[in-house]
């Protein structure tokens, strides 16, 4: 992967459109969970409440979702820039 392009001066929907099809392209579910937001592992409790794991309870997938999030936030971060 390379690093997506970083926000400078250049138009702003200029920018945005480069950034999705760079994300899209790279990973698909990256894009939906920077548009829905981050992506929570769960459980249903003894009386079918469904609540958030804490981290001990996390399986590999519950790990991998987690890992999804981070690395969309990490694109939003590069892409954007210090300025």
């Amino acid at each position: 992967m390379t690093q997506p392009l970083d926000f400078h001066e250049q138009p702003y929907s200029w920018w945005k459109n480069c950034m999705e099809n760079y994300i899209q392209a790279d990973d698909y579910e990256l894009w939906m969970i920077i548009n829905n937001g981050p992506r929570i592992p769960k459980k249903a409790t003894k009386d079918g409440k469904i609540t958030p794991k804490k981290p001990q309870e996390f399986n590999s997938d519950d790990f991998k979702m987690m890992e999804k999030n981070v690395k969309a936030k990490k694109l939003l971060y590069f892409g954007l820039g210090p300025d």
